[in-house]
């Protein structure tokens, strides 16, 4: 690998974009926490959309999906997969919800829906616990896969000379340090612009990232001779292309060139888990049930119902169906180049290192610090808005400015991205961070769908379910108790979590009063979700909410058929199975038309 003047420049020319981006949105973002957390509601479709893609598409991302092809081959995915069937139940049942909420964040949702101290107590909480801890974990992982790129990329790179810095009793790792550099960069620029420019940023650098993607993955067949040699070279593991290789994991064996890659088929358990369980059971940001974090952070940005529905299927389409095959093409090549490399999401950078020429190096050494900014820069603002919105104004200084709540919102950024450095340090692979955090959310997805839909769901409700995982945790994990480890055992403790969190929290609600009515009718005129969970509020206010459900829940199925076989078309036309990749695209093309008639049927739009 020889970096070059030419790929410098690229690199250079990215960052000093970024930042005029930034500086051009600042005035505007400076105005208040509306203009600075929401884009003062008006951003379009394509940008909201496009910079849900962008956040989601993180230097992890191709790296850890790289990891589970090499785990399971493309069927690995179904990890993710899974998630597009709730992410299309947001795009028709809850995005034009979020718009007419009007509020900034969707922790502030619970001053809407609930009441009294527990509202009080559930609203502070989240702001911590999801704002701050989780979030800070997610910006973790997100540095963890810089880290590796960089030491794959730079293997000699040193620090003022020294190979590592002692902080705190840490000992830091140069290549930690220059990604904390920056970490610095996108605090600067994400606390000046605020999310209109984080959004216009993110969209220039998705383009970029995705182009740099598809030009490594195309480098990386023809160095395996193109999409035959690939089927060659793999022919002792051919159903590693299959989308639902389902088989015994113990019976499993690969040929003795894959052994140390432990390549396995999915187990009929977890492919359940995937199908069943996870889409709609657990908390995970950018794929929240009901939507949620970022997301309906964009969503409550958009123009107006339309925009904020548009965006979120731009989203879904662009985010399961179209990205994932350069990253899923690329990992396969590191089966054939790389089958003994234990580290399988350094496999990944490992193919830019070794076949990227000059100046598409730099594009794609771009492209990774676009995809690592882009995430950070989204999560940074969209956590800070927790922390100013729903714990700074509500309970430590209320009644203050909107200037003093900007300057917070940016010294706040500052302190996220701190605790996620520190995280950083504590964290070895990205896949399994992915695990902890759907586990630790088990449960919750039935809530955070139900909040919306049954008039009967309370603030203990969604206390009892964030809680409930961690009570049952210790039994599962601990030598006294089942000895799971979240590596191999993921689909039986996330099931056991989501059992019992489903139980507490149904529980807890059937145990605690209800909402006050006039609690309820307030939220129903703001909302007025309609549906057989608020019949009694809606006779009893004399409100009509919401119709349409039938075709609602039809364009729900049609849209997941659309995506997936978007996917699988796709898929089948790149590995040469042409008349598969035809019925797919006309199944596509059914359902796009489908959705459209029924949009046409239903008012649901402004």
């Amino acid at each position: 690998m020889h970096i070059r003047f030419i790929d410098w420049l690229i690199i250079g020319l990215y960052f000093a974009f970024s930042l005029a981006i930034s500086l051009y949105f600042s005035k505007r973002a400076g105005k208040d926490t509306g203009s600075f957390f929401l884009s003062a509601r008006n951003l379009p479709w394509w940008i909201a959309g496009t910079s849900m893609v962008a956040t989601t598409f993180a230097a992890d991302t191709p790296l850890a999906v790289t990891e589970l092809v090499s785990q399971h081959g493309i069927a690995g995915n179904w990890l993710w997969w899974n998630m597009v069937i709730g992410g299309i139940l947001t795009v028709f049942f809850f995005a034009r919800l979020w718009r007419r909420a009007h509020i900034l964040t969707d922790a502030e949702f619970v001053d809407i829906r609930y009441e009294g101290k527990p509202a009080r107590f559930l609203r502070g909480f989240r702001a911590v616990y999801i704002g701050i801890l989780m979030n800070a974990v997610v910006i973790a992982w997100v540095n963890l896969a810089m880290v590796k790129i960089l030491r794959v990329m730079f293997p000699d790179l040193t620090f003022f000379g020294q190979e590592s810095i002692h902080i705190f009793n840490l000992e830091i790792p140069a290549h930690l340090l220059y990604v904390g550099l920056m970490m610095l960069f996108v605090g600067l620029y994400s606390s000046l612009s605020g999310l209109m420019g984080v959004s216009v940023t993110d969209s220039f650098q998705f383009v970029m990232a995705m182009t740099g993607s598809i030009v490594l993955a195309v480098y990386a067949l023809r160095n395996v001779g193109g999409i035959d040699g690939l089927k060659a070279s793999l022919a002792g593991v051919d159903w590693v292309f299959d989308f639902f290789p389902v088989g015994d994991e113990a019976a499993s064996e690969p040929p003795p060139q894959f052994e140390g890659l432990k390549l396995l088929k999915l187990s009929g358990l977890a492919l359940f888990t995937y199908l069943g369980v996870q889409w709609w059971a657990s908390w995970y940001p950018g794929a929240e049930p009901g939507g949620g974090g970022y997301i309906a952070q964009r969503m409550m940005s958009a123009k107006d119902e339309k925009h904020a529905l548009f965006a979120t299927l731009w989203f879904n389409i662009a985010h399961y169906a179209l990205r994932p095959w350069p990253w899923i093409l690329a990992a396969l090549v590191t089966l054939v180049m790389y089958p003994s490399v234990s580290d399988r999401g350094a496999t990944y950078v490992m193919l830019i290192r070794d076949l990227m020429p000059s100046g598409w190096l730099g594009l794609m050494l771009a492209a990774f610090f676009a995809a690592y900014m882009s995430t950070v820069a989204s999560q940074t603002v969209w956590g800070t808005s927790y922390i100013v919105n729903d714990l700074w104004r509500p309970f430590i200084r209320p009644g203050a400015s909107e200037r003093h709540y900007v300057t917070v919102s940016r010294i706040a950024t500052f302190i996220m991205l701190l605790i996620a450095f520190a995280i950083t340090t504590q964290l070895e692979r990205i896949s399994d961070a992915w695990k902890i955090i759907l586990i630790a959310s088990g449960g919750i997805g039935g809530v955070l769908i139900l909040r919306w839909y049954w008039w009967r769901v309370n603030a203990w409700s969604e206390i009892s379910a964030l809680f409930a995982p961690y009570l049952l945790l210790p039994f599962l994990l601990s030598e006294w108790g089942m000895n799971w480890n979240i590596t191999d055992d993921y689909h039986k403790i996330f099931l056991s979590v989501v059992a019992w969190s489903t139980l507490v929290w149904l529980t807890v609600t059937f145990l605690t009063p209800p909402v006050s009515r006039e609690k309820l009718y307030e939220f129903y005129r703001k909302v007025h979700p309609g549906g057989i969970g608020w019949r009694k509020i809606e006779e009893e206010t004399g409100i009509r909410g919401d119709r349409g459900y039938p075709l609602l829940f039809a364009n729900w199925l049609l849209g997941v058929v659309l995506v997936l076989s978007t996917l699988f078309g796709i898929g089948k036309w790149l590995f040469k199975e042409y008349t598969w990749a035809i019925v797919f695209f006309v199944l596509a093309a059914v359902s796009a038309v489908g959705i459209a008639k029924n949009l046409r049927k239903i008012r649901i739009l402004e």
